[in-house]
């Protein structure tokens, strides 16, 4: 992440993401395959880190072998072929984005870390401090589906929604969006228009 500086001189939190060039592998149909979508490669890979089943999946179609495979659902009237490059330039400054990631892990942590528990009385003589506290009712004496409880915090998929583009830099095919983004840095992210915006 960084900033930038808008026009009347309020400073803005972006993230900066290289994004593509993409490779479209495989065009999926309704007629074929019972549904539209296209699966998108990024990143080459050698040949030798490739195995057979997934090398004879790139050959057939002409494409050298790429490292990452994702899936878009698209609608029929739109036009994507095997082989198309794409880059930032399918996207627009000002419009709304989804950003899907893993965020970070965080391991194994209690209640006042992962869910922001207040805790027990800090005193001298109180024995609870970062504790759960009574977890179960007294009447079903047991511990309900989705009850707040320590532990694994993080590493999970996350998807931040009706974030704002203010910049696309097609030369380096990087994209400076407004707001953070879920993952590390160097974290493998899928951007896709925002759900908000085919409301609107």
């Amino acid at each position: 992440m960084t900033r930038i500086f808008t026009d009347d001189g309020q400073s803005a939190p972006v993230t900066v993401i290289q994004a593509g060039p993409c490779m479209v592998v495989q065009r999926k149909t309704t007629q074929r395959d019972g549904y539209e979508a296209i699966q998108v490669g990024y990143k080459q890979r050698k040949r030798r880190r490739t195995n057979s089943p997934m090398t004879g999946h790139f050959e057939s179609r002409g494409i050298t072998p790429q490292k990452y495979l994702r899936e878009f659902r698209v609608s029929g009237e739109e036009e994507y072929q095997e082989g198309q490059e794409l880059t930032v330039e399918i996207f627009q400054e000002g419009q709304l984005v989804d950003v899907t990631g893993i965020s970070k892990g965080r391991g194994f942590a209690g209640v006042v870390k992962r869910y922001g528990f207040h805790g027990g009385p800090a005193s001298h003589g109180s024995k609870v401090h970062r504790s759960l506290q009574s977890a179960g009712a007294t009447d079903a004496q047991r511990i309900f589906p989705g009850q707040r409880m320590p532990g694994q915090m993080g590493n999970k998929r996350v998807t931040t929604q009706g974030l704002t583009i203010v910049g696309v830099n097609p030369e380096d095919n990087l994209l400076v969006i407004k707001g953070s983004v879920p993952g590390p840095k160097g974290g493998l992210v899928e951007i896709r228009v925002s759900n908000k915006a085919q409301r609107n």
